[in-house]
C-alpha cells in the first residue's frame, strides 16, 4: 500500500490497517466530530495553506537546514551523516510545525480556549507561544514528574501566559496528562480545543498531525536531492508517541530503498521494568481513544514506562507507526538511558551541537548502524529538538555514574 492509498483509506475508516479508529466516550465524540469537519474543510484550502506556509516561515524559522555532520561522519567511519536540523525552528524543536497548524484550526473553528498536554514540554512552550500570538487562553497539562524534570519549560509556559497542571500526582507522566486533558475536553468542548502534540490518540489526529509534520520529510526530501542528487539510504528519528519521526518518514514511505528506523527509550534496559519500548515490547491493545501497540498489563491497562527522556516516556505509539511495524516498511529499535547520554555528549562534542535526549536516542542509533554502512551511503537523522532543557538532568545522570 502507497501513501497515498494509506491516506485514502485513513479518511475513510479512521483506520491505518488495523490501528486507529476512535475508542472514546460518547461525550468526547461531538468534539472529535466538529475538528474532523473542519479539518477536511480546511485541509487543502489555499488561503488556509497559504497562512500557514506563513507562520511556519516568518514565526517559526522554516525551512530548517539539512547539515553534514562531518565530525560525527569522521568519527564513525562509515556512511555520510546529515542532521534535519528541527531544534532551530523557533522554540527549539519540531513541535511548533502542528501547533501552529492545529491552532489556525481551532480559530477558524471559533474556539477561545486552547488545552493541550505536554511530556517533555516542548509541545506545550509551542502550544503556549502560538496561543498567546492568536489571542487564546492556554492550559497545559503536564505529568508531576514531568514538571520537576522539565522545570525550565514550566517556568517558559507560565512566562508566555499560560496555566500548567502537574497531573498524576508526583509520578506523572505523559499518560497521565493526555487523560487530564481528554476530561476537560469532555466537560469544556463547547469553547475548547485540544491541541494533541504527538501522533497518537482518537482520529483525525494522527493523520492531522502528521499532515502538518510531514514539512520535516518534504523539505528534506528536496534538500538530499539538490546537495547529493539521491535520496538517503536511511532516515532516523526518536519515537515516543511518533510525530517527529511520522514528519520525517511520510516523504520516504514510498521509497523502499530508504530505512525507516525509530529509536525509543529502553530506560534501563528492555528486560526491566523500567523501559518505554512499546515497538520492542507491546503488543496490540486499546488506549488514549487508538488501537495501536501498548505496553500493558493482562487487563490491558498500560503499563508504568520509564525512559530519561520525559518527550519519549509513553506506553504507546501513533496508529500509523504500529501499520508501518506490522507491514516491515520501518524499523524500531530500542535504545538505554547510557546509550542516549553518550549520543548526546558525543554530538556535543563533535559537532557543537548539543540535541534534546529524545532526539539523542536517535543519535544512538545512527552510532551502532553508520559505522556497518559504506562511506557511499547517507544517513539523515532527525535532531527534533535542542538539549538546552536537558543539560541539567545529565550532568546529575553523570555525576551518579561517578
Amino acid at each position: 500500500m502507497n501513501n497515498q492509498e494509506i491516506n485514502a483509506t485513513a479518511e475513510e475508516t479512521m483506520f491505518y490497517g488495523e490501528f486507529g479508529g476512535q475508542y472514546v466516550p460518547d461525550t468526547i465524540k461531538p468534539a472529535l466530530d466538529e475538528v474532523t469537519s473542519y479539518y477536511k474543510k480546511y485541509q487543502h484550502n489555499p488561503q488556509f495553506r497559504l497562512e500557514l506556509t506563513g507562520l511556519l516561515r516568518d514565526y517559526a524559522g522554516r525551512a530548517t537546514p539539512l547539515y553534514y555532520a562531518e565530525g560525527l561522519t569522521k568519527y564513525l567511519g562509515g556512511a555520510k551523516i546529515y542532521l534535519k536540523r528541527e531544534d532551530l525552528n523557533h522554540l527549539g524543536a519540531h513541535k511548533i510545525n502542528n501547533v501552529l497548524g492545529q491552532i489556525l484550526l481551532a480559530k477558524r473553528m471559533g474556539k477561545k480556549r486552547i488545552i493541550a498536554e505536554t511530556g517533555a514540554g516542548q509541545h506545550g512552550v509551542a502550544t503556549a507561544a502560538a496561543a498567546t500570538k492568536l489571542g487564546l487562553k492556554c492550559k497545559i497539562y503536564m505529568g508531576g514528574l514531568d514538571t520537576d524534570r522539565q522545570k525550565l519549560n514550566v517556568f517558559r509556559m507560565r512566562l508566555m501566559g499560560a496555566e500548567v497542571e502537574a497531573a498524576g500526582g508526583s509520578q506523572g507522566v505523559l499518560e497521565d496528562a493526555i487523560h487530564a486533558a481528554l476530561t476537560d475536553l469532555a466537560q469544556n468542548y463547547q469553547d475548547t480545543y485540544y491541541l494533541v502534540g504527538s501522533a497518537v490518540g482518537p482520529y483525525p489526529y494522527p493523520e492531522m498531525v502528521r499532515d502538518f509534520q510531514s514539512v520535516i520529510s518534504h523539505e528534506a526530501r528536496q534538500q538530499f536531492l539538490n546537495k547529493e542528487g539521491r535520496l538517503p539510504d536511511a532516515v532516523i528519528a526518536c519515537v515516543g508517541g511518533g510525530s517527529n519521526a511520522i514528519g520525517a518518514f511520510n516523504d520516504f514511505i514510498d521509497d523502499p530503498q530508504v530505512r525507516l528506523i525509530g529509536a525509543e527509550g529502553a530506560g534501563k534496559g528492555t528486560e526491566t521494568s523500567q523501559n518505554a519500548a512499546t515497538m520492542t515490547n507491546g503488543t496490540v491493545g486499546i488506549n488514549d481513544g487508538m488501537k495501536s501497540y501498548l505496553l500493558q498489563d493482562e487487563s490491558g491497562e498500560p503499563l508504568p514506562v520509564y525512559t530519561i527522556s520525559a518527550g519519549l516516556d509513553y506506553p504507546g505509539v501513533g496508529p500509523e507507526h504500529s501499520m508501518l511495524k506490522k507491514a516491515n516498511r520501518a524499523e524500531y529499535y530500542a535504545i538505554t538511558d547510557d546509550e542516549a547520554v553518550n549520543a548526546f555528549q558525543l554530538l556535543s562534542k563533535l559537532e557543537g551541537i548539543i540535541p534534546a535526549l529524545e532526539s539523542s536516542h536517535a543519535i544512538a542509533e545512527a552510532i551502532k548502524i553508520a559505522p556497518q554502512m559504506g562511506k557511499d551511503q547517507l544517513v539523515m537523522i532527525n535532531i527534533s529538538g535542542r538539549g538546552d532543557k536537558d543539560v541539567q538532568q545529565v550532568a546529575d545522570y553523570l555525576n551518579k555514574q561517578l
